[in-house]
C-alpha cells in the first residue's frame, strides 16, 4: 500500500492506495496528519493516488461534485451496501440515518447504518458527511464536526463555491 498526504482546507488528508484502487482517506487528528499503517510506503502521488489527489482538490475548489475513482472499500456485505447507498446521495443534499436504513432495505437499522457509516474508510469520496440525525443535527463524524460542517457548507454554499 502506498500513501501520500494532501493539504486541504480541513487539514492534511492521508490518502492510501494500491495499484488498482483508493483504499483510505484519513482525517487529521488535533491538526496533525493521521499516521499510516505499518507497512505502508510514503510516495509521491502517481496513478490512483495522483488521480485521487486531483479530484479531491477539484472538490475543495468547488469544481467537482462526483468522484470517478476505483475504490477498495473493506467491510461486511451490509457495510458495503450502506457505502453504495452513500454514493447515491446527491451533492449538496443530506439524508437521515433512518432514511439511509430505508434505502439499504432495513428501515429498523438506523443504528446499524450509523455504525457502518462510521466505519467508512473513504470519506468525502464516499460521502458519509451527507448523513445527519433525524432532528437535523449533524450527529457524529470521524473527521470531527467542524470538518463535517465545512464539507456541508461547501456543498450547500450560495454559489457552491470553493472551500478555502
Amino acid at each position: 500500500m502506498r500513501y501520500c498526504y494532501l493539504e486541504s482546507p480541513i487539514g492534511p488528508l492521508l490518502l492510501a492506495a494500491d495499484d488498482a484502487a483508493l483504499y483510505h482517506v484519513g482525517f487529521p487528528k488535533n491538526g496533525k496528519p493521521e499516521k499510516p499503517q505499518p507497512g505502508w510506503t510514503l510516495t509521491s502521488p502517481r496513478g490512483v493516488l495522483a488521480e485521487a489527489a486531483k479530484q479531491l482538490k477539484e472538490y475543495f475548489a468547488g469544481r467537482r461534485r462526483d468522484f470517478d475513482l476505483p475504490l477498495a472499500p473493506e467491510g461486511t456485505p451490509f457495510q458495503r451496501s450502506v457505502w453504495r447507498c452513500l454514493q447515491q446521495i446527491p451533492y449538496g443534499e443530506t439524508i437521515s440515518y433512518a432514511e439511509l436504513a430505508r434505502r439499504v432495505g432495513n428501515p429498523k437499522a438506523a443504528r446499524a447504518v450509523g455504525s457502518a457509516n462510521g466505519k467508512n474508510r473513504i470519506p468525502i469520496v464516499v460521502p458519509c458527511h451527507r448523513v445527519i440525525a433525524a432532528d437535523g443535527s449533524l450527529g457524529g463524524f470521524g473527521g470531527g464536526l467542524p470538518a463535517k460542517t465545512k464539507l456541508l457548507d461547501l456543498e450547500r454554499g450560495p454559489q457552491n463555491g470553493s472551500l478555502r
